[in-house]
């Protein structure tokens, strides 16, 4: 790699984490990872296949033999790696549209979409 080119890598990396930063800083991308699925039923659609999966593995264990853990990595797929990130990704979705985050002079408040109020905030 010459001079040149990792010069503009560096620079298209750092450029693309400013707009990261900026993103996460403004509400409008989630800091972490993205669990949610595109709505509610398809994501409870794959909790049921990843879970049938995992359970029936089990079950076909001593039917089967070690065949029966062909499903596990059906199951796995199915949740996204683990269990925990199933239900990780079940809040977010629940979640998703009815929160909103906006930050404004370094802080950063949680509001219900829709009100104009914080949760939690006496009416006045």
């Amino acid at each position: 790699m010459t001079r040149t080119t990792a010069r503009t890598t560096t620079k298209a990396t750092t450029r693309a984490t400013i707009e990261t930063t900026a993103e996460v800083r403004a509400g409008t991308k989630p800091e972490g990872p993205d669990y949610a699925g595109k709505s509610l039923p398809e994501h409870v659609a794959r909790g049921v296949v990843g879970f049938g999966a995992l359970i029936g593995s089990v079950v076909l264990l001593p039917l089967v033999g070690p065949a029966g853990l062909a499903l596990l990595p059906i199951g796995l797929f199915a949740l996204r790696g683990c269990p925990m990130c199933w239900a990780i990704g079940l809040m977010q979705t629940v979640s998703r549209g009815r929160l909103q985050r906006s930050c404004e002079d370094g802080q950063c408040r949680l509001t219900i979409a829709g009100h104009d109020e914080q949760p939690g905030a006496a009416a006045s």
